[in-house]
């Protein structure tokens, strides 16, 4: 990967179109050719930074991680709630801004076992997340009484799938499809009850 600043623009120019031609295109139907004439460039260029469209797929994956994690991050509060929603709507909203990319990894998950492993890894920097935050909850004094490693990824799930059913798959039948503060405000209260509820007092 040239580490140039011409070479990073080239770069950047070619996961842009990328994102623009998976969104305008799907992932399968989108073509090298494609990719390279949205950036300006030619289709030859493109093997310099990548060796397939697969690679860049998973570049874009990690920059979709890389864009929840900040902004998870910079929304953090002493109040865990406030937290858990600040998280939650990083992913949200990053989430439909890549919704084109995590269609495609989602495909190519099913269909390739070295994907879905590199599917796995990219998880994996979610459910650590959730976990630290679970173990903080439990110094707090919060007593959960689950697995923390099984919760952290039925949480990271709950979103995933959630985010695909809404954004993706059309929704469920028979159900209000939600406004994005709803859906907001739903992820972050089943997240925050599951680790943070304390059970009222016997009478």
């Amino acid at each position: 990967m040239p580490a140039t600043p011409k070479g990073r623009r080239t770069e950047a120019a070619f996961l842009d179109a990328a994102r623009q031609v998976f969104a305008e295109k799907g992932y399968f139907n989108a073509k090298i050719s494609d990719i390279a004439q949205a950036a300006g460039k030619s289709p030859g260029s493109f093997y310099n930074y990548y060796e397939n469209k697969e690679e860049l797929l998973e570049a874009l994956l990690e920059q979709f991680s890389i864009e929840v994690l900040e902004a998870s991050f910079k929304s953090q509060s002493d109040d865990p709630l406030e937290s858990i929603r600040g998280a939650v709507r990083a992913y949200w909203t990053t989430y439909r801004k890549y919704l084109a990319e995590m269609v495609g990894v989602f495909q190519m998950s099913m269909t390739d076992a070295a994907f879905a492993e590199r599917w796995r890894e990219n998880r994996a920097a979610g459910i650590r997340t959730v976990l630290a935050g679970i173990k903080n909850a439990e110094k707090a004094g919060h007593h959960v009484e689950l697995d923390p490693g099984t919760l952290a990824s039925a949480i990271v799930s709950m979103l995933e799938s959630f985010c695909w059913v809404w954004m993706a798959a059309g929704g469920d039948a028979n159900v209000n499809a939600p406004d994005d503060e709803t859906a907001i405000e739903t992820l972050s209260a089943l997240w925050y009850r599951t680790i943070y509820f304390v059970p009222p007092s016997p009478a």
